[in-house]
């Protein structure tokens, strides 16, 4: 966009006029990606006797490195301008530049991911400097934001009465985003309960809380706290756009894990509609109780459930293979006690080389977590079932 088309917009006041006349333009792709000039603009700009100018001289230098295809000197013009953004709308009246923020906020996340994939390619280093510093820079957005003192209106158009908060939400996913990306989960929490003490996850346009759902699903599935992600999860799954199938099945690539831990299995349509394959196995395996089966497919899928980081929620799900392993034995002898002897033989059948501690121990576990109902007898070696639902599936679904 011409310099003069910027200003205009600019000087309408106008939140998407603005927006769009300061929109980044995509990252030209050259061979080299280092531009051989240097440009420099000394632009001035006031309106309503706020200067506009280090901000705007700081975009068209970003911009200019966009149309060259340097990652990095467009990443650090764009930090420049991002900075001045940042100081510009603490002086701004309302919340006229939110809009332009946000898009400011994509455009840094953006470019740091680029610009250190370029640095790892040039230097065979890969330490996320570019994108540890946009962080920086959206948590300086997200106090700004924040710490408006105007009451948000939710749905209240933008205003020069307006607040701030609403660009809230919007950069606390691009926040989580970056953390994620950086394994540094633990800042999360930082984000998350300001904007929830302040009902602003509850506030603003579909997307953004649906994708705030989203990661504070992911977090709560990494503390342990199922109910939580699971209720999380199935909101982002059940109010994402019906035709956004990537992001649908990012949601489930968490989702099933936590619903397998729970006994609660997908349909083999389900798993085929998102391309979720692997997981059909790990359904087969727990409704049979195939426990050579569910150990081959953790395996064999090892790598990728450790970049998910659902490694570990899987193989919790082994519990469950047991218990539905030691129900099909109860159904097939029909006998309320069942000898140790016959689940080690099943055991074996399955390639599984235990002994009878090891299946007493597993047992146990299943019996005081509630999988179970009933006692073992160590001296006599056998499983004395209740009468009375031996393997209760309420007690399943609700762990």
């Amino acid at each position: 966009m011409s310099l003069n088309k910027i200003r205009a917009k600019i000087k309408t006041k106008d939140p998407y006029e603005i927006a769009s006349a300061l929109t980044l333009p995509p990252l030209n792709n050259v061979s080299t990606g280092n531009s051989s000039h240097n440009p420099r603009f000394n632009e001035r700009l006031t309106v309503d006797g706020v200067d506009w100018s280090s901000t705007l001289n700081a975009f068209l230098e970003a911009q200019a490195y966009a149309f060259a295809g340097d990652p990095m000197k467009c990443f650090a013009a764009q930090s420049t301008y991002h900075s001045s953004l940042n100081h510009l709308l603490g002086s701004s009246p309302g919340n006229i530049l939110i809009p332009a923020l946000t898009k400011a906020c994509r455009a840094t996340h953006e470019l740091a991911i680029i610009a250190d994939k370029h640095h790892t390619l040039t230097t065979h280093r890969n330490d996320h400097a570019c994108l540890q510093s946009a962080a920086n820079l959206l948590r300086e957005s997200f106090s700004k934001t924040l710490n408006d003192r105007k009451e948000m209106i939710p749905g209240a158009p933008l205003s020069e009465e307006g607040s701030k908060k609403v660009g809230v939400l919007f950069i606390v996913n691009q926040l989580c985003a970056m953390y994620f990306r950086l394994n540094t989960l633990r800042l999360c929490k930082n984000i998350l309960r300001p904007a929830e003490s302040r009902k602003l996850h509850l506030s603003g346009n579909k997307g953004d809380i649906v994708t705030y759902r989203y990661f504070a699903g992911r977090l709560n599935m990494f503390e342990d706290m199922y109910d939580q992600a699971e209720q999380n999860l199935d909101y982002a799954f059940q109010h994402c756009h019906k035709d956004a199938v990537v992001n649908k099945k990012k949601v489930l690539k968490y989702l099933i894990p936590i619903k397998l831990l729970r006994g609660r299995l997908p349909t083999i349509k389900l798993l085929e509609k998102y391309e979720l394959v692997e997981f059909i196995p790990f359904v087969k395996s727990l409704r049979q109780g195939d426990l050579r089966t569910f150990s081959e497919t953790l395996l064999a899928n090892q790598d990728k459930f450790i970049r998910n980081g659902t490694y570990l929620l899987l193989e919790k799900c082994k519990t469950v293979c047991h218990r539905n392993l030691f129900k099909r034995i109860f159904m097939i002898q029909q006998k309320y006690q069942i000898s140790l002897d016959d689940m080690v033989g099943a055991m074996k059948w399955l390639g599984m080389d235990m002994d009878l501690d090891e299946v007493e121990c597993i047992l146990a576990n299943l019996i005081f977590r509630g999988y179970v109902k009933g006692y073992l007898s160590h001296s006599k070696r056998i499983l004395v079932l209740s009468k009375k639902d031996p393997f209760p599936k309420t007690s399943v679904i609700k762990r």
